[in-house]
Parts: structure tokens; C-alpha cells; sequence
């Protein structure tokens, strides 16, 4: 390595170093293997074929990692995915991941919050709390990070459709606190074409929701600059079965399909684009999930700079979240599920994730309880602190294996982007069933081999075991939805019913007009009006969105 390289990583690793708080060890600053060998620091151009035309980390395209350190500066976010019941219990699970290392937030909400509903509405009788935790005010939001303060930590919201009020409502919460917006730092989900492809839960036709997310947008470039805008899930996606490749060519027409919206609102690329993030699934296949995360990285480079024409580094680095597969999860032998996991999180680190949540053993059965939580989140640790995969700069640089598939994987989704391309673009791809329709079919494939045997599933379709399960697993107490209903009806009591309906009236004319929707809502929900009632207003203006009928 020359003297200059050499200079140049020193200086980007004092940058980058930064030791956990608490009670929990510094990023060790030697690095050598128990044997005593030192550990290369990156593999160098030059140093072996594969790595001609790579280049090195943190430089366009990004193949080797978006950071020049990565993880011998600083581990990823461990950031675990938790919310059920109400905000005080899922609060207490957040205070105790926290106590245990955790060193990120992500949120999980109950499906009447997902699709703009209150705890009290007819619709969300049954469902309350049961999937993640139920947030229909602004009191319920202090409530869930009561305690935490957010100007201290990153705070992750998996939330789509109604997710400009839920970030009003943070925002709120940090004004609460006395925490200036610019000091807030996280993500929040806001992807809607995901939701029409893969998922359901989405509210209001793709007009103005895509509205919505470009408002998102405009706000935070001028109040949040910290806040990454939004999350382009790839996740969804291949929960749903799509292959490796899809997950990847669906998630950035995705993407594109929302910078040609920002872009066509006004917005300058190098505005918005370094807020822009991602958030992709891995699973089993530990070389090809690799793979796909460095394809994914350069092809994002290439786009963004040759086809949008931006200027700034940070506005090319795909930068992503990455989930453990639910999907591979079993209900048969569910411990496992923990040998999964490991698996699966050892590739994302190896792809280079900028954060990372390790599903818990008993998923397959129900929330997950404490202990499952705990393993979950100490395999992270275990990997993080025993293992020395983070002790090198992109150590797989340069294997034949996983150049091949990084190769492979990005001529076949630049394919599928060109068919999307063709077709007008991703909203056309959701209207004419094209994308959905890719995936049912390789779900369908998938599904056919396990049958017939040739996947294997280790305790489902091979190696089964009749053991009697023996795993404690978690319920959600039925009481906490006639809770919720006698909270809303006290909320509604006290607040100012003239300026309710004062501010009611206020969203259905800005609901018709062009003005960014953000600092209304943020009025909103700190005048006591609630996620239900400012997504019902909504619905009155804009309508629902009704998926079409194919064949």
C-alpha cells in the first residue's frame, strides 16, 4: 500500500472510530486473528485480477461498501424491529433492547396504525396491538419513546401509507422534548409502490400518495436534513417470493419511479437523493445475498449518476437496511431458525449493510418473548465481536464466486429495469400486473421444489423430528383494545372540539391544493386530532385505492 493510500485510510479510520456509550467495549483498534496474524486491512487494486476494475471503498460505484472503513471504524446499527400491545409495553421492550447494546431504534405497528385507523375504529376490532404497536395520537407517541431521547438515537419507522402523519407525530414528540428537528436522526419506511406490488397495506390511490411521499420529501431537505426520507423496501418484495434478482430489479424501479416524482415536483437530484435509503432481506444463500448487495450498490451508482446526472458521491451510495428472512423461518424445530439467521446476518455484513435486524427463533410462531429477542440480537454481537469478519474492508473482494454472481445478478436485473422501462415505468408495471405477477410466478416455483424435494428445508421437508415443541411463546392481552377505546374517548373529551373541527376542515381544502400537507399535519396532531381522523379526512378528498382485476 503506498505511503498516500496508507494516509488517506488512516485519517478516514480517526474519523470513523467511535466507541459505543455505556457500558459496552470501544471498536478495538488492533486487528489480528487469535493466532496472531494481522488482518489486511482492504485488498488493493492490483493485488489480484478480480480486483482491477473494483476500485476501492467508498468510491463510485460503490461496488466494496458506501463507507472507505466500513466496519473497523464502526460496527453497523444493531437495530431490532419491536412494537406490540400498547406504547407503554412496547416502550419497556425498546428501554430493554437499549440496556442489552442495541444501538438503534425500528419501529413495528399494528396493522389498523399501518392503514389509518384508530384503536377504537369498528374496522380494527381484533387487530389491535397484535402485529406491532397501536399509535393513534400524539399522547400514544410520547408515550412510546418516553424516556428515550431522540436527539441521542436513530429511530427506524416501518410505516407506508399513513407515514407522513407518523413522522408529524415524531417530530411533535421531539418538540415535546425540547429536541430541534435538525437533530433528528433516522427513517422513515414511506414506500407505497411496495405496498400495491407485494404487501396490501396502502390507503389512498397512487396520486396523491405519491404526493405525500414527495411532501416528505421537500420537508426534510429544508427541516431534517439527518432524516432519511425514505425507505425502498426490496424486503417485502422477496417475503412475497420473489427470487434474489427481482428483489433487487423491483426495488429500484421502485426507486426510480419516486426520483422521477421528486424531480417532476420541483426538486433538485442532489437535494433529496443522499436521503433516499433502502431495505432488503436476506436469506439463506449466503454467496448470493452478497452478491446481490454489491450488484445493488453499482447499479444504483451508475443510475443515479448517468441517467438522473448527479454530481454528489452521497447522492449515488445505495445505502440500506437489512432484515433477516421471515419468510425462511419454521414453525418445526424453530431453534433452528437461530442457525438460519446467523447465516443470513453474516451475509449482510458481509455485503456491507449499513444496519441490520436478526429475526427472532420463535417468529414463525408469534411475537417474539425476551429471550428470543436477547439470542437475536446477541448473534449480531457474537458476529460483530468474535467472529473478525468486521475486522477487514469488503474481505470477499475478489473471490471468483462472488464477482461471477455480482455480474450475473446485475445483467439480469438491468434486464428487468429495461422491461419496466419499456412498460412506462413502475406505476405501469403495478397497473398491468407485470411486477406482481413475476413474483407469484417464482413463489410458485419455489414452492414446487420444496414439495418435490429438490429444496430442502432442514425439519420440513427433510430431517423432520417428532419432538414435542417445547418454546414459550408470547400473547398479546386481549384487555388492551377496550384500553385503547376508553383512551380515545378521553382524548376527544378533552381537547378543543372548535379547533378540531377547525383544522378538519383545514386538511380537505389542502388535501385539494399543492401545499406541502407536513406542517399541517404536525398542527394536527398536536391539537389532539388523531391518525384516524386525519386519514379519514384524506379518504374523503382522494378516495381508496382499489387494486385492478387481471384476466
Amino acid at each position: 500500500m503506498s505511503n498516500e493510500i496508507e494516509s488517506a485510510y488512516n485519517q478516514w479510520e480517526e474519523r470513523s472510530l467511535k466507541p459505543l456509550t455505556g457500558k459496552f467495549p470501544e471498536r478495538k483498534a488492533q486487528f489480528a486473528t487469535t493466532s496472531g496474524i494481522d488482518v489486511p486491512r482492504v485488498a488493493l487494486p492490483g493485488e489480484t485480477d478480480y480486483l482491477e476494475d473494483l476500485g476501492f471503498p467508498g468510491q463510485y460505484p460503490f461496488t466494496r461498501g458506501v463507507q472507505p472503513t466500513m466496519y473497523r471504524g464502526r460496527f453497523w446499527t444493531m437495530r431490532q424491529y419491536a412494537g406490540y400491545a400498547s406504547a407503554e409495553e412496547s416502550n419497556r421492550r425498546y428501554r430493554y433492547l437499549l440496556e442489552q447494546g442495541q444501538t438503534g431504534l425500528s419501529v413495528a405497528f399494528d396493522l389498523p396504525t399501518q392503514i389509518g385507523y384508530d384503536s377504537d375504529d369498528p374496522i380494527a376490532a381484533g387487530e389491535v396491538g397484535k402485529v406491532g404497536v397501536a399509535i393513534s395520537s400524539l399522547k400514544d407517541m410520547q408515550a412510546l419513546f418516553a424516556g428515550i431521547p431522540l436527539d441521542k438515537v436513530s429511530t427506524s419507522m416501518t410505516i407506508n401509507a399513513p407515514a407522513a402523519v407518523l413522522l408529524a407525530m415524531y417530530v411533535a414528540v421531539a418538540r415535546s422534548q425540547g429536541v430541534e428537528e435538525k437533530c433528528l436522526h433516522g427513517t422513515i419506511q414511506n414506500d407505497i409502490l411496495k405496498e400495491y406490488i407485494a404487501r396490501g397495506t396502502y390507503i389512498f390511490p397512487p396520486k396523491p400518495s405519491m404526493r405525500l411521499i414527495t411532501d416528505v420529501f421537500q420537508y426534510c431537505k429544508n427541516s431534517i436534513p439527518s432524516w432519511n426520507t425514505i425507505s425502498i423496501s426490496g424486503y417485502h418484495i422477496r417475503e412475497a417470493g420473489s427470487t434474489a434478482v427481482q428483489e433487487v430489479a423491483f426495488t429500484l424501479v421502485d426507486a426510480i419511479a419516486y426520483v422521477e416524482a421528486a424531480l417532476k415536483a420541483g426538486l433538485k437530484i442532489d437535494e433529496f437523493a443522499s436521503q433516499l435509503s433502502f431495505f432488503f432481506a436476506c436469506h439463506n444463500n449466503l454467496f448470493e445475498e452478497v452478491a446481490k448487495f454489491r450488484a445493488a450498490r453499482r447499479i444504483w451508482a451508475r443510475l443515479m449518476r448517468e441517467r438522473f446526472g448527479s454530481q454528489e458521491p452521497k447522492s449515488q451510495m445505495l445505502r440500506f437496511h437489512t432484515q433477516t428472512g421471515g419468510s425462511t423461518l419454521t414453525a418445526q424445530q424453530p431453534e433452528n431458525n437461530i442457525v438460519r439467521t446467523t447465516i443470513q446476518a453474516l451475509a449482510a455484513v458481509l455485503g456491507g449493510t449499513q444496519s441490520l435486524h436478526t429475526n427472532s427463533m420463535d417468529e414463525a410462531l408469534s411475537l417474539p418473548t425476551e429471550k428470543a429477542v436477547r439470542i437475536a440480537l446477541r448473534t449480531q454481537q457474537i458476529i460483530a465481536n468474535e467472529s473478525g469478519v468486521a475486522d477487514s474492508i469488503d474481505p470477499l473482494a475478489g473471490s471468483y464466486l462472488v464477482e461471477h454472481l455480482t455480474d450475473q445478478i446485475e445483467q439480469r436485473v438491468l434486464a428487468y429495469i429495461a422491461r419496466v422501462d419499456e412498460m412506462g415505468g413502475a406505476l405501469e408495471a403495478i397497473q398491468n400486473g407485470f411486477i406482481q405477477n413475476e413474483i407469484q410466478d417464482a413463489a410458485y416455483r419455489y414452492q414446487k421444489a420444496i414439495e418435490s424435494g429438490q429444496e430442502v428445508i432442514v425439519g420440513v421437508n427433510a430431517y423432520q423430528s417428532d419432538e414435542k415443541l417445547e418454546l414459550e411463546t408470547m400473547k398479546v392481552d386481549e384487555a388492551i383494545e377496550a384500553s385503547r377505546r376508553r383512551a380515545l374517548t378521553d382524548l376527544r373529551a378533552a381537547r378543543d372540539a372548535g379547533k378540531a373541527a377547525e383544522l378538519l376542515g383545514r386538511l380537505d381544502a389542502a388535501a385539494c391544493s399543492d401545499e406541502n400537507l407536513l406542517p399541517l399535519f404536525i398542527e394536527c396532531v398536536e391539537q389532539g386530532l388523531t391518525l384516524g381522523e386525519i386519514c379519514g379526512a384524506l379518504r374523503q378528498v382522494w378516495g381508496e385505492y382499489q387494486p385492478p382485476v387481471w384476466g
